[in-house]
């Protein structure tokens, strides 16, 4: 298969430290070009990873036919108008998450992919990771008996004021950032969406973002119970619970590159674990995998690894907890309903 020609979207941390020398691991994608709206920075990135193109603006990437396909890991207010326009301009997107501000301006990126014809995708690369592709395979297979409820947690130490996350109309907020991966891997793990949700948040100030919030995710089967936080110790887990047992993914969303991962399961016979086995599973890059397998669906057809409808289906459920979180209740979900903030 020819690579695909990949051209990133400015200089973010997540694309400098993680994406680009992932992608440039794998055997479906070339990245081609950087764009920067300091053309100095877009030439620094370039030197250090080997990247033939710099571009001062984001304009003049999207302009050179040379590139196919771009990956959008900009502050979350610029992901829907910049890949719209990465898309008028016929180019393929990969957008990170969270997909959009709210759901109505995620239906607005999914009528675009459809009226331009190019594939467009969320780049939640917990989707590709063999871990999760195995607990789910146990959990449907029924290892853990009839899957009843899931907990789920995330959280870092506080970040400065100025940080991009802590700007209200950038879309910050902790359920936006971190909270955004308990709720994606338990509809991923449920194979349900949720009907309703209650939570609640704490924000850094009135008029701030969330830097603490939790929820109830209530789903057809079972519960999903969440926390995540920009104002704690360093913490990620992610748990299931059946009538035969349970699984917990022990590093669930930011899977290191360079050493082997697991999940234990656990039959629950006693508190002692005596009924636990491990899993573990050999070193891979998750972001390699999701770059091999967008460049794939750019070649070949096909849905990229995570669907905008998946992704507006994540955003229904943040909107309907911050709603929930504003009025003190339970929210239904729906894909329509704009965030209340």
């Amino acid at each position: 298969m020819k690579k695909v020609r990949w051209g990133i979207l400015g200089v973010a941390r997540i694309a400098t430290h993680h994406v680009i020398p992932a992608m440039q691991k794998g055997s479906n994608a070339e990245i081609a070009g950087i764009a920067s709206r300091d053309r100095a920075k877009a030439e620094e990135a370039a030197r250090q990873f080997g990247i033939p193109k710099a571009y001062g603006s984001y304009e003049e990437m999207l302009a050179d036919p040379e590139i196919e396909a771009v990956y959008n890991p900009l502050p979350n207010h610029l992901h829907v108008p910049l890949s719209i326009r990465a898309a008028e301009a016929g180019k393929h997107v990969l957008c990170e998450k969270p997909i959009s501000l709210n759901s109505a301006e995620a239906l607005e990126l999914i009528a675009a992919r459809d009226r331009t014809g190019v594939v467009i995708g969320e780049a939640f690369m917990v989707k590709t990771h063999p871990q999760w592709l195995r607990t789910i395979e146990l959990i449907r297979g029924g290892r853990i008996g009839k899957l009843r409820y899931a907990m789920g947690n995330f959280g870092f130490p506080k970040i400065p004021a100025e940080n991009v996350r802590m700007i209200p109309e950038y879309g910050g907020g902790g359920l936006m950032d971190i909270g955004c991966y308990p709720i994606k891997t338990s509809r991923m793990v449920f194979g349900e969406e949720p009907v309703r949700v209650t939570g609640t948040v704490v924000r850094d100030k009135p008029d701030g973002v969330d830097v603490i919030a939790s929820a109830i995710l209530e789903y057809p089967s079972g519960h999903c119970v969440l926390s995540c936080s920009m104002d704690t110790a360093l913490n990620q887990r992610m748990r299931f619970y059946g009538t035969g047992g349970g699984i917990e993914v022990e590093i669930p969303f930011t899977a290191p590159p360079d050493r082997p991962t697991r999940i234990v399961i656990d039959d629950n016979r006693d508190v002692l674990g005596t009924g636990r086995t491990v899993e573990e599973f050999p070193v891979v890059n998750q972001y390699t995998l999701q770059g091999d397998l967008f460049s794939k669906a750019v070649r070949e057809g096909g849905a990229p690894p995570n669907t905008l409808e998946d992704a507006l289906g994540n955003m229904a459920v943040i909107d309907a907890i911050y709603r929930a979180a504003a009025k003190g209740t339970w929210e239904n979900v729906t894909t329509t309903a704009a965030a209340g903030r």
